[in-house]
């Protein structure tokens, strides 16, 4: 469910993210939303390194392969 947030900012920076957000297409709403998950996602463990913390969460959407499957997958694609 999407609400709204009203920000104080430096009127500096307000223009700095119209500008931004006009070259890169996006609202300013979703640069800060990205932001924010961004983040989340580091806080979550903040003691992996960044490549783990990227990781984070790659099967979340979909069910971890079976251990065999993945080995399965793995010589067949060595094996080309």
């Amino acid at each position: 469910m999407q609400k709204k947030l009203t920000l104080s900012i430096d009127d500096e920076l307000i223009q700095f993210a119209h500008q931004f957000a006009k070259q890169s297409k996006q609202s300013i709403s979703r640069i800060i939303e990205e932001y924010l998950n961004n983040l989340r996602k580091q806080s979550v463990n903040p003691h992996l390194s960044k490549k783990a913390q990227a990781l984070h969460g790659v099967f979340s959407n979909e069910n971890i392969p079976d251990k065999k499957e993945l080995r399965k997958n793995f010589h067949e694609k060595s094996n080309h």
